[in-house]
């Protein structure tokens, strides 16, 4: 791998399941023990910020969150000199951005200068690896494995859907998304996902990529920093709520996953999310799990 996370594919598949694995060691070797992390948020954050912190904090590391006017990217400092400083300081390099971009010139400026200092995605605006390592590991607990189980997808073709689509071809669990049209994955998306030989179909209606699935995910119609676009979206996503009908639809063991923050009666139902079949807030616990896994394998802590 590229010694970062920046997107699901920097991973092989066969990392992918050490991740995971050490997400659930009950004792992660302290790799970042008398160590910094810097945690850059340019966006507001309450799981991954929470989630990150108390990674570092079981890796044996400080963390260190800094608010994105603090370094302010390209107007106090350029990205690569920002990227230099935080690399002086700290063992790796955590950042939620506005432009993918930024993280890969965090990435590169540390590289050129012969530094190991790993960077990681915690969102940005192409995927969101560190989130789909926390579905996947979900996923793994409660079927026993991922391999061969079905991820319906009932929502915009986002960062989420992406990274989620691309774990899923890593792990041998076939992916569906409903969007409506001008949302869907593009066409680039979907090429990359089977040419790491995935599964993947694109639906229209929410109950074609429903049916018999094992899992039922779905996010935010309107995402951060898309507000002035709410009234469109609220009208093209109608109908593609995750309802008790629509489980119907879903194998009758199926659960269901939402990345949050959720807006009952939007994207999914109040009698869903608070239901019997929800395992949102063990989704939510194990985003915390999932980047212990990953800062530590990008650490070297499964060797």
């Amino acid at each position: 791998m590229s010694g970062n996370l920046l997107v699901m594919s920097d991973l092989g598949p066969d990392e992918v399941t050490a991740i995971l694995d050490l997400a659930e060691a009950a004792s992660p070797r302290r790799v970042l023990e008398g160590a910094g992390a810097a945690l850059v948020f340019e966006k507001p954050s309450a799981r991954t910020r929470n989630a990150a912190e108390m990674a570092v904090v079981r890796l044996g590391g400080h963390p260190v969150t800094i608010r994105g006017e603090e370094v302010g990217f390209d107007e106090r400092e350029s990205v690569e000199d920002v990227a230099m400083t935080l690399s002086s300081y700290h063992r790796l390099i955590g950042a939620r951005v506005g432009s993918h971009s930024t993280l890969e010139r965090i990435a590169a400026s540390i590289a050129a200068h012969g530094r190991e200092v790993p960077t990681v995605n915690l969102l940005s605006d192409l995927e969101h690896p560190s989130q789909a390592l926390a579905d996947l590991l979900t996923i793994r607990q409660c079927f026993g494995k991922i391999e061969g189980r079905s991820v319906a997808f009932i929502g915009d073709g986002n960062n989420v859907a992406r990274s989620l689509a691309y774990g899923c071809a890593l792990q041998g669990a076939a992916f569906r998304i409903a969007s409506p049209e001008g949302y869907a994955l593009g066409e680039a998306d979907v090429a990359g996902v089977r040419a790491l030989g995935g599964e993947i179909e694109l639906f229209e209606r929410p109950v074609d990529a429903a049916a018999g699935a094992d899992v039922l995910y779905t996010d935010v119609w309107i995402s951060m920093g898309e507000e002035s676009d709410a009234a469109r979206k609220r009208a093209a996503f109608g109908g593609y709520t995750i309802d008790e009908h629509l489980l119907e639809d879903a194998s009758d063991d199926a659960i269901v996953l939402h990345c949050l923050p959720a807006h009952r009666g939007e994207e999914i139902a109040a009698e869903v999310i608070d239901g019997p079949r929800s395992r949102i807030w063990l989704q939510a616990e194990n985003r915390m799990h999932a980047l212990v896994g990953a800062f530590a394998h990008l650490l070297g802590g499964g060797r």
